[in-house]
Formats: structure tokens, C-alpha cells, sequence
């Protein structure tokens, strides 16, 4: 199991490919990388190095609260150290959901990590904007409030860190339990400044000054409206639109499983796009 030190985090890694242009797809939500492994080896067959890694609090990396940017600018800065690190930048960067959020990130705190961004599934509307904070930091911050650090320990998310990561049990009881609420309190204010849509937390500004390649695949539920893909789609400047032969669900959220059928259109599609980006057209 590959692991690293980054920004003071282990970090779990995986790379699929030996030759060729880095994609680095992020995962949504707070979950590790697994659900991603069949299509990283999909795209690296088409002659790609896919990385694959859990960004901090997620998988088998450690849990660090801490930090006073935001969670998900922190996993960006990490995300960009990753690549350097492996020499894999400037690298295409991708994800779904907060994996896509948190890709137009990287480009813009780290441009020149950046060749292209594959964002699938974007988060945004007022449905996400209602449900988000509950999932990553209300609850959490309930559960610490009423009782301590062992009951966050007690949480189904933080039972699977524990599990993928034993050694985040004891870095999280060693937490005073105020110091956990605040950075988490911290987090959660940051989540909700920005705008709702078409991107959660992106302002049209940084959408317009994205200046890299940019393929954007719209989700299909109502945490990942389709219009919202398509609205980020038209603010980003010489953005591609690909769009999967599915159809809007009327469901909360969908499983990246979900799109197990269209998987193999999916790959192409993006190994389509990167080797056109890149020039090495096959």
C-alpha cells in the first residue's frame, strides 16, 4: 500500500499505467479511492498513468483536523504537492462531485500543476447547498458536542477511517473535543460562503478564469443536477460537454456505481479528450 508524507499527512496512493500523460481523479464525498479502480485501469489501457489517492480524512489516509483554510483547499494543496512529488505535473485533473469542486481548485491555487480538468457530476443547486453541510460537518459537530470524541469515533464514516487506518482512532481521541468542533465549525462556514450554483462553492469569476482544457460530464440526480453540469460547462471558457445517454433520476444522490453500465464510454470519452489535449492521438 503506497503511502506518503504530505503537508504533515500520510497519504494513500495508487498509480495504474506506466507511460504516458498523469490523470489524477479525486472521489466524491468523504470516500476513499476504491471506487475509481476499474476506471483508472480502463483509462490507463488507453495509454495513461492514472493516479489515485485519498485525500486526507478520506480512505486509508490519516485523519488531520486541522488547518485554517478550507478542507477541501487543504486537500487541494496536498492533491498538487502528490504530483510534484511523483513528477507527474502539470497532470490532468479530474473527479465527480467534490472531486470535481475540489480539481478547479488545484488549477486555481496551482495553475501550473494543472494541463487540463475532467470534472464529472458538479455539485450544485439549492438541494446540495441544503444537504452538504449536515453530511461533511453537522453531524459530526452534533456528535462531538453531545458526546466527545468517542462518539465522532462512533460514527459510521470515521468507523470506516478507523478500519482502513487504525492509527486514526488514537490521533482522534488524543483531540480535545472543543478543538475538533471549532476547526470543524471553521470548515463548515467556509462550505457554505459561496455561491449554490451552477458550482457549490464556486463564484462565476473563478469559473471564467479557468484557461485549461476542460471536459465536464453532468451528473444526473439532485445532489448532481444535470443543469448544473451544463450551466458550469458554458461559464468555463472552451469547455467540452460530453453527456452519458442518461437521464435526470428523481433521487437525492446516486452511487458513482450507478454509471457502471456507461464506463467504458466514459473512459474513452476522457482518453479521447486528454490525448487530443495532449497530441498524442492514438
Amino acid at each position: 500500500m503506497p503511502l506518503t508524507l504530505i503537508h504533515g499527512a500520510s497519504i494513500h496512493y495508487q498509480v495504474f499505467g506506466t507511460s504516458g500523460p498523469w490523470l489524477a481523479l479525486v472521489t466524491g464525498g468523504r470516500r476513499g479511492f476504491g471506487e475509481f479502480v476499474a476506471l483508472a485501469g480502463k483509462i490507463a489501457a488507453q495509454g495513461f498513468r492514472v493516479l489515485l489517492h485519498d485525500r486526507r480524512n478520506t480512505g486509508a489516509s490519516d485523519v488531520v483536523i486541522e488547518g485554517d483554510e478550507g478542507e477541501e483547499e487543504i486537500c487541494a494543496d496536498d492533491l498538487a504537492a502528490l504530483l510534484g512529488q511523483l513528477g507527474a505535473a502539470p497532470a490532468f485533473v479530474g473527479g465527480t462531485s467534490s472531486g470535481a469542486r475540489m480539481s478547479m481548485l488545484v488549477y486555481l491555487r496551482h495553475p501550473g500543476a494543472v494541463r487540463g480538468l475532467v470534472l464529472m457530476r458538479i455539485t450544485g443547486g439549492d438541494f446540495a447547498a441544503g444537504r452538504l453541510p449536515e453530511m461533511y460537518y453537522g453531524q459530526f459537530i452534533r456528535a462531538a458536542r453531545e458526546g466527545g470524541m468517542a462518539a465522532v469515533c462512533a460514527t459510521e464514516q470515521y468507523q470506516e477511517r478507523i478500519a482502513a487506518n487504525p492509527a486514526n482512532r488514537e490521533r482522534l481521541m488524543a483531540m480535545d473535543p472543543q478543538d475538533y468542533i471549532r476547526v470543524m465549525d471553521h470548515w463548515l462556514d467556509i462550505f457554505q460562503a459561496g455561491p449554490r450554483k451552477p458550482v457549490l462553492g464556486m463564484r462565476d469569476d473563478q469559473l471564467a478564469a479557468i484557461a485549461v482544457a476542460t471536459l465536464v460530464v453532468p451528473g444526473n440526480d439532485h445532489t448532481h443536477a444535470s443543469v448544473n453540469g451544463i450551466a458550469a460547462a458554458q461559464r468555463i471558457p472552451g469547455s467540452e460537454l460530453f453527456q452519458l445517454p442518461i437521464e435526470d433520476e428523481d433521487v437525492p444522490l446516486l452511487p458513482f456505481s450507478a454509471w457502471a453500465q456507461h464506463e467504458e464510454a466514459l473512459a474513452g470519452a476522457i482518453a479521447q479528450f486528454m490525448h487530443k489535449v495532449a497530441g498524442t492521438g492514438r
